[in-house]
């Protein structure tokens, strides 16, 4: 076992982040790499599919460390759960549908960072920006073809 924790990507990415690898925060990192966009309930559902003993506190413990390292961002949809996902390394947006509350990444829209270019940055010096584009997922808008648009709440809100 001793061997596994020091030659696995979970280990390897923890330890890389600086913080100590255990047992619990390789599951939760695990379910983050199989399931990106996962809310706090749901690493913990899958965790103790694994470890039966995992607590929720646990699992909110090592997705705050993890935040606070750097080696998992995490995502605040309007009118939906927080989200945690391993994708950090880019400035990144998401695809949130309106239905079934999919999330997808998306890259941004015309290359180098446009979101970072505010028309006024009011002096602030702006190093990330977070941005959602609420619509529907393809499944759901073959589902709902005869379902008008703007029958959905979130339609039109804009982060």
């Amino acid at each position: 076992m001793r061997e596994e924790l020091t030659t696995d990507a979970a280990g390897t990415a923890i330890r890389a982040a600086g913080l100590r690898v255990t047992e619990s925060r390789r599951a939760v990192y695990e379910v983050l790499r199989a399931h990106p966009h996962a809310t706090a309930d749901a690493v913990h559902d899958a965790v103790r599919d694994e470890i039966s003993s995992t607590s929720l506190q646990s699992v909110y413990n090592a997705l705050s460390d993890f935040t606070a390292a750097g080696l998992v961002r995490r995502i605040e949809p309007a009118g939906h759960p927080m989200m945690f996902e391993l994708r950090v390394d880019d400035n990144h947006h998401h695809l949130v549908c309106t239905s079934c509350g999919a999330v997808t990444d998306v890259d941004c829209a015309t290359g180098h960072a446009p979101c970072l270019t505010p028309t006024d940055a009011q002096g602030y010096r702006v190093v990330v920006a977070e941005v959602t584009y609420w619509g529907l997922c393809a499944a759901c808008a073959l589902s709902s073809s005869s379902t008008p648009a703007n029958s959905h709440p979130q339609e039109g809100h804009h982060d």
